[in-house]
């Protein structure tokens, strides 16, 4: 008699039907997401455990358990480097150029040290990540102990997915065969390898902003900020009003944002040229520009994590002073550490 296959049971969890199915404990999402990173499940499972997850919506219970087995299978060094900002880049970008980054480089002259990580090359006509620093002069690095060393060094790093959990790369992969996302795209944005405090994820879909709030308040993240991003990155839509949810020492907090421009219809860039980004950069200030108010309003999300006390005046107030005193001579290396 055949002899049941050990992850058969978390198949059965989520596909008994709409009277027996159920989702996933914390701890049974943890054994699960263990065996799959062990690579102990056969691709038939996979699939099937995937999809079911997709129709059912993947809870926040579940995301903190596979996040938690992503973290104890990571290949870090035991003395990495103390970051403050986790910041997750999984969508890319098709409609603007990805001004965020520019963002982060601010914060990161200012003195804020940033590991960002993402997956790349998952959706046809988008603008990815590593390929823009790439032109900005700044190399992707390919292991978390590179990760640490350029973080010590700059203040910065970016790792993609496919250096960072080669496991999780080839399951966002699986895209083009199901035409469906997975759950891997919430689970990366929250994996933050090097467990800084502040952690910051844009997402497209708002109805999954609970469920990062959730999964981050189960996995007693310090403070966590999520939004609905532009393209699904961590970049404010500077002409729309947003939520911003986020937890903070375990509890629960939601904060209405107004928009920071009139409301118009943004313009599609239809170049998506990566030097406009090192000219916006080494350019005057054009502070009522819709990419310096997306630079800025980005910056003003972060402080805001980082510091949950100030308002959006505040807010906006520093990351202008931020991004008026940046050297516009220098972007890749300059750093106050």
């Amino acid at each position: 008699m055949a002899t049941e296959h050990p992850f058969a049971q978390f198949v059965r969890i989520l596909g008994r039907g709409p009277t027996r199915s159920r989702p996933m404990t914390f701890d049974e999402s943890e054994s699960a997401m263990s065996m799959i990173m062990a690579g102990d499940v056969e691709p038939e499972q996979l699939g099937a455990f995937l999809m079911l997850l997709r129709v059912n919506t993947e809870t926040a219970e579940e995301i903190a358990g596979f996040v938690k087995a992503v973290q104890k299978s990571l290949d870090r060094p035991t003395d990495y480097a103390n970051v403050d900002v986790d910041w997750s880049s999984y969508a890319g970008k098709k409609r603007q150029l990805p001004y965020f980054i520019l963002s982060a480089l601010a914060l990161v002259q200012s003195g804020v040290s940033i590991l960002m990580h993402g997956a790349e090359q998952h959706t046809d006509g988008r603008m990815y990540t590593g390929d823009i620093l790439k032109e900005l002069g700044i190399e992707p690095v390919k292991s978390l102990a590179d990760a640490s060393n350029n973080v010590k060094e700059t203040g910065f790093a970016y790792i993609t997915l496919e250096d960072l959990n080669p496991k999780l790369h080839e399951i966002i992969g699986l895209k083009t065969l199901f035409g469906l996302r997975s759950p891997v795209h919430t689970l990366g944005r929250m994996i933050n390898p090097f467990n800084a405090p502040y952690s910051i994820q844009g997402i497209f879909h708002p109805n999954y902003m609970p469920v990062h709030q959730g999964a981050a308040q189960l996995l007693e993240q310090p403070h966590m900020a999520v939004f609905r991003g532009e393209g699904g990155e961590v970049e404010v839509r500077p002409n729309k009003p947003f939520e911003m949810c986020s937890v903070h020492g375990g509890e629960l907090h939601s904060d209405k944002w107004t928009r920071m421009l009139p409301e118009m219809r943004t313009a599609i860039d239809t170049e998506m040229d990566p030097k406009q980004l090192i000219e916006i950069w080494q350019s005057e200030n054009d502070l009522s520009s819709y990419a310096q108010t997306a630079i800025i309003g980005t910056m003003a999300v972060i402080l805001k994590l980082m510091d949950h006390s100030i308002d959006q005046d505040d807010a906006m107030s520093n990351a202008t002073q931020i991004w008026q005193q940046r050297n516009r001579q220098e972007m890749s290396h300059s750093t106050t550490n």
